[in-house]
């Protein structure tokens, strides 16, 4: 694949398509770079989602910014691009530093320093951030679902899965919306799993079981509209999940380890859909802050006061508390106090709306809080 697309991309920047920079950071001692898109329809006056398109191991940012395009589907729906590359390998190969692969690289972090990153440069709705890859780069993005959704509003993995041992360790934050698409015949991430790749059924399932949607897909035919593609699909869906989320499976029948509607043929390739446009489908229906569904009320244990507030907010509870924070509608920690409290000084934060988290005896509620 490396080698076939190489003359491609070379192809793509002659011609001038190649609207994307460049950029570096430096995160934890290393120096990382990203290919960013900007719309042409960005103008800076309105906040713009963020999309992260992660590569596969041994590929590269430029590389799967053409394999799986976007950049017409951001133009049109006006949201950012970008394509980050991974770290190396001792094998000289790129990679992601998906649950642990590479003890000591942190993919995690550097993505959400990224995002500081381009939201300081940019007008980003910090609502609207989503990450999907190919292979390898949908294994990470499962892993920023499982530890960066307080950030990450929504995923979509292409050809990737979750390694057996990492549903222990997924905790997320919310509800978070999957997308999966996935061939029967794929050969390097196998449908079915191994002794170390979840199946694909079964990581669908457990994001569906955690979101709360109904156990029962609607399954429909996605018509076959390419005859010489030599495979068909099927889209399956769960509903009914926890603040309007949803689970879908695009499964291939016999797909091969490639993106369908990609540019170039790899591989068995489905050319009824293309999985860019599908994903953006499915990701423009959420925001981070419907996902969090805050409550208006409170639970009758807590007495919250005044709220809206102002410089001081009191509470009172039949509870022992063992922490109480406030974070922003992104899930940053603003303040945090621990142990039995009965008031919390908000002199320092600004107007709008915050949320309110009171810890005690291992559970957790949220509530909104309002600053005038």
């Amino acid at each position: 694949m490396k080698h076939l697309l190489l003359s491609c991309y070379m192809f793509v920047v002659l011609v001038g398509l190649g609207q994307s920079t460049v950029s570096t950071m430096v995160h934890n001692g290393l120096t990382r770079s990203y290919r960013i898109y900007i719309p042409s329809s960005y103008t800076g006056n309105v906040a713009v989602p963020l999309l992260f398109n992660l590569h596969g191991y041994t590929s590269n940012a430029l590389q799967q910014e053409f394999y799986g395009d976007f950049r017409g589907i951001a133009d049109t729906a006006n949201f950012i691009l970008v394509h980050p590359d991974g770290t190396v390998d001792p094998n000289g190969n790129t990679f992601w530093n998906a649950f642990g692969v590479m003890a000591g690289v942190d993919d995690v972090g550097f993505i959400s320093a990224l995002i500081d990153k381009i939201d300081q440069d940019y007008n980003i709705d910090l609502n609207r951030v989503y990450s999907c890859g190919m292979s390898n780069g949908g294994f990470m993005s499962y892993r920023l679902a499982c530890e960066l959704s307080n950030r990450i509003t929504a995923v979509a993995s292409v050809t990737g899965t979750m390694p057996i041992n990492a549903p222990a360790n997924c905790n997320p934050d919310k509800p978070t919306p999957v997308m999966q698409i996935h061939g029967t015949a794929d050969p390097t991430v196998p449908y079915n799993g191994n002794a170390n790749m979840m199946a694909i059924e079964t990581v669908v399932n457990w994001w569906a079981n955690f979101n709360q949607c109904s156990i029962t897909p609607s399954i429909s035919n996605v018509p076959n509209t390419n005859l010489n593609d030599m495979c068909t699909a099927e889209r399956y869906l769960y509903t009914g999940g926890s603040n309007g989320s949803t689970v879908e499976l695009f499964k291939v029948t016999p797909g091969a380890h490639t993106w369908p509607g990609a540019p170039i043929v790899i591989g068995v390739t489905n050319m009824d859909f293309n999985a860019s446009v599908e994903i953006w489908r499915f990701f423009r229906q959420y925001s981070m802050q419907s996902l969090l569904s805050i409550p208006n009320t409170v639970p009758v244990s807590f007495k919250i006061y005044p709220n809206p507030a102002k410089d001081v907010l009191h509470f009172e509870t039949n509870q022992i508390i063992d922490r109480v924070s406030i974070t922003d509608l992104n899930g940053k920690r603003l303040s945090s106090i621990e142990g039995q409290v009965n008031k919390v000084d908000i002199s320092t934060l600004h107007s709008g709306m915050y949320v309110l988290i009171v810890e005690y005896q291992g559970t957790a509620t949220t509530h909104k809080l309002v600053i005038d």
